[in-house]
């Protein structure tokens, strides 16, 4: 599973982000690395420096093999809980699209 992290000009993608997200995304959606080939992730600051509840986006993009890319997001006050609020949505729109392959 390639994991991508892209950033806006608001937010630095440093090393310790980009290896804090890598180990989380790796970590959260282990169960279905066999199937993901890609993980994007986008992480934006929409009010800059005026700061403001909700103002960090986290996108995440998940390729499975077979299927259409699926899409997820959460806005929060801080990067770390709109990532694992983000993560959270992932995992249970996999679980479900992969659990519903499985069954046809």
């Amino acid at each position: 599973m390639k994991i991508q992290l892209n950033t806006d000009k608001n937010i630095q993608g440093t090393e310790a982000l980009q290896k804090g997200v890598s180990e989380k995304i790796n970590h959260e959606l282990k169960h279905f690395d066999d199937r993901i080939t890609r993980v994007e992730i986008h992480l934006s600051d929409e009010n800059a420096a005026k700061g403001g509840d909700d103002d960090i986006l986290c996108k995440i993009e998940a390729r499975v093999e077979g299927m259409k890319p699926m899409f997820v997001d959460s806005k929060n006050s801080s990067k770390e809980i709109a990532l694992d609020e983000a993560v959270d949505k992932m995992k249970a729109t996999l679980k479900s699209a992969l659990g519903k392959m499985r069954d046809q």
